[in-house]
């Protein structure tokens, strides 16, 4: 009996023994799957974290994730047990929770990287295209065509010249610079407009002084470029020019305003009503002259009047324009115009100045001392200057014995009847007398 009690007892234990290693084996394979799910786990967070570092690469854009430090949080937790606790409460691992998390920050609409993808660095960044778009209906290119001559080939009227211009009144006003449409009695005034359509124009009015002219076309219904002020104008802003340099119609360019009240004293200039300048390095050369030139609100703010060297270029304030343009509505509501009409001489002109005459010096193209004059650098064919013997590269000093100082003083004595004396000097550097008979407006 004793023996037979012992034995029960041990077969009892060993029961118990085998029903503890079976609960042993149980939590190992627990374990081992709870590190599989958490190698898993690791997997996932890796490929998630070298998904967002290719995402930021492409998008060189800052992204705030926190992923290096979730995964070291992982990598500590992998010693930890899930407690009962946790258990109960669904059976959640500390790492599946800490990956619902980072997937959550993905999924969070302003950590998208996807919508920064999809936006076009063009489309964010093209101000200067969605400025022209907006401004460039505004401008018109005007053709200089000279009726008493004809091409050779075609028959039709040669032309001498082109400038640029823009609408300020949807009834057909344009407004462009005085020497771009006076001074040429011969000539008809051809306006381009940016659909393409031609129109024939008539000068309404011009200021000489301030170099400002108005041209009306039979059209209605034109869009009008907007005025803005030269007042507040700051340098450093970004401007752009709009015209027709060379005959290359609707031509851009950019810069920058360099100075906001350049005195044209400073220029060479003289008699003349703009008491200041705009200073650009937006390239403007001749046929931009009459454009606008614009600011980033798309808005006139002067006009291109002239180019002294390459990034030294000059526009009229709009401030001026718009005084001109307010007397002259007034001029036409009394039944009259403002434009003189002139006599014909045939040159294109510019007023030397201090920068001029040594670059001159510098070429050895001057070889005389003086300290004023106007620099012939076009001469119409068959015109009177050309007839008389006036060629590119002479110099006027005095007209009718008295000094000339800029196209004013030539535009004055153009007023008067009668033959004119022009003192100059010649390519060849020598000083000689030349008599032109200019041609009476018709």
């Amino acid at each position: 009996m004793l023996q037979c009690a012992v034995r029960c007892e041990t077969d009892t234990d060993l029961v118990t023994i085998r029903q503890e290693e079976r609960d042993h084996n149980t939590d190992l394979v627990t374990i081992r799957q709870e590190e599989k799910d958490h190698n898993t786990d690791l997997v996932t967070i890796r490929q998630e974290e070298s998904y967002h570092k290719d995402q930021r690469e492409q998008n060189s854009g800052p992204t705030h994730f926190s992923l290096p430090c979730i995964t070291g949080l992982l990598l500590g937790a992998s010693a930890l047990k899930v407690t009962e606790d946790d258990q109960e409460e669904g059976g959640s691992s500390l790492s599946s929770r800490l990956t619902l998390k980072a997937a959550e920050k993905v999924d969070d609409e302003k950590g998208d990287l996807t919508k920064l993808k999809n936006k076009s660095r063009r489309t964010q960044f093209n101000f200067i295209a969605d400025l022209v778009e907006e401004t460039a209906p505004g401008l018109v290119y005007i053709e200089i065509k000279d009726g008493g001559m004809r091409d050779y080939y075609t028959g039709q009227p040669v032309t001498v010249s082109n400038g640029s211009g823009f609408i300020v009144e949807s009834d057909g006003l344009i407004l462009t610079n005085a020497h771009v449409v006076i001074n040429k009695p011969r000539a008809s005034i051809q306006v381009r407009l940016q659909d393409g359509r031609v129109f024939q124009g008539v000068v309404e009015d011009v200021d000489v002084k301030s170099d400002l002219a108005t041209v009306r076309i039979s059209a209605r219904d034109l869009p009008r470029m907007k005025l803005g002020t030269s007042k507040d104008t700051r340098p450093g802003e970004w401007v752009i020019a709009l015209g027709s340099p060379l005959a290359l119609s609707n031509t851009i360019t950019t810069g920058v305003v360099s100075n906001i009240a350049r005195p044209p004293d400073e220029l060479g200039l003289r008699g003349k009503d703009i008491a200041e300048y705009i200073q650009t390095d937006a390239t403007i050369t001749f046929g931009n002259s009459g454009g606008p030139l614009i600011n980033l609100d798309g808005e006139a703010i002067g006009i291109n009047s002239m180019k002294v060297s390459p990034g030294i270029s000059f526009a009229i304030p709009i401030d001026y324009a718009k005084e001109f343009l307010r007397r002259s509505a007034e001029t036409q509501k009394k039944g009259g115009g403002g434009h003189q009409t002139r006599r014909y001489l045939g040159i294109t002109m510019l007023p030397l100045n201090h920068q001029i005459i040594g670059e001159l010096r510098k070429r050895n193209q001057l070889t005389v001392n003086l300290t004023h004059g106007i620099l012939i650098y076009r001469v119409v064919e068959n015109s009177p200057a050309h007839q008389a013997g006036l060629r590119p590269g002479d110099i006027v000093t005095h007209i009718n014995e008295s000094p000339v100082h800029g196209t004013r003083d030539v535009y004055k004595v153009l007023e008067a009847p009668g033959e004119v004396v022009l003192t100059l000097v010649n390519t060849m550097g020598k000083v000689v007398s030349v008599r032109v008979r200019p041609e009476e407006d018709h």
